[in-house]
């Protein structure tokens, strides 16, 4: 039974104040939460293990910052591809033509079906295959090692794998939209590319840009995968740190730091896209951060009444 919410009488100027109902346990509950992450801070800031100098010292370091650069790089072109060749894929597993709609669900099940990690070591040892990759272009031959380097490798592994199931996410955007609307659009005279481009993809982007933005934050934390092949990104430059110094403990700190910070900008960012495209589309737009934190500590809420005089 839900409780009932006092109101007090009006006051001169016709506005109200609702006053929520009491919820002693949230209290509980949310104190108990604060003691155990308190002990835990508690823990980690007196045990000299974790040597927080050392963080503080290697935080802003050259080596730390470059990987950061390239972390960011990798997300972005890997992202990239994978949005691109996941566009064509889903519009190739959509397809009325059978070999087309299978090559494509051939791609999705290899690509989801394999770990990260082989894919990425199957790339970097390519040449073992083809020392030599024609393209199948008489006159052509490029040497396997010097094209494929381990940047290379990287882009290939992370942007192909992320192509598969960015083929899937928008493959569900575009069959949440009603067929009605493709077919009113072909009535109106507009090719199927036409109508996909600006009738139904247009439609499709809130549903696909949650998932999206999930797999972006995805994929800046799984450019970590690729440290195995050298790549100097940000685990991996953090890695060459303690390799040399044996400082273990604090460079993963200031990893894992660094990733924390890009992640929650990211997430912001998300959340400010996501209203945009769900205006128009809802009757209230999802909130912002700054609002959810507003709402978390506000105590009293204001009651939408329209002034009047005493009659």
């Amino acid at each position: 039974m839900s409780r009932l919410m006092s109101i007090p009488a009006a006051t001169g100027t016709g506005e109200f104040t609702v006053v929520p109902a009491r919820h002693p346990w949230r209290w509980v509950a949310g104190s108990v939460v604060v003691l155990l992450a308190a002990l835990l801070l508690a823990s980690a800031v007196s045990n000299p293990r974790f040597g927080w100098d050392k963080v503080g010292l290697y935080f802003r370091d050259v080596t730390i910052v470059n990987g950061i650069g390239i972390t960011l790089f990798l997300t972005v072109v890997c992202m990239g591809a994978g949005v691109g060749l996941g566009v064509l894929l889903a519009v190739m597993q959509l397809s009325a033509n059978p070999v087309v709609k299978a090559s494509a669900g051939v791609y999705v099940t290899i690509f989801r079906g394999t770990p990260v990690l082989v894919q990425l070591l199957f790339w970097f040892n390519l040449s073992a295959l083809y020392p030599e990759i024609t393209f199948g272009v008489p006159g052509v031959s490029l040497d396997a090692n010097q094209l494929i380097t381990p940047l290379a490798a990287a882009i290939l592994g992370l942007g192909l794998n992320e192509a598969a199931y960015m083929s899937e996410i928008v493959r569900a955007g575009i069959q949440s939209i009603d067929q009605g609307q493709s077919e009113a659009a072909g009535a109106l005279g507009l090719s199927r590319i036409q109508t996909l481009r600006r009738v139904v993809l247009p439609q499709a982007m809130r549903v696909i840009i949650p998932p999206t933005g999930n797999e972006f934050i995805g994929m800046l934390k799984m450019t970590s995968l690729v440290s195995v092949l050298a790549v100097p990104e940000l685990l991996y430059s953090a890695q060459i740190i303690y390799s040399k110094n044996l400082q273990v403990i604090p460079l993963l700190l200031v990893a894992s730091i660094w990733y924390i910070i890009i992640t929650t900008v990211f997430t912001v960012g998300q959340g400010y896209l996501e209203r945009r495209f769900a205006r128009g589309t809802s009757r209230t737009v999802p909130p912002t951060a700054i609002e959810r934190l507003r709402k978390y500590f506000r105590v009293h809420a204001p009651l939408a009444t329209g002034k009047g005089n005493a009659s």
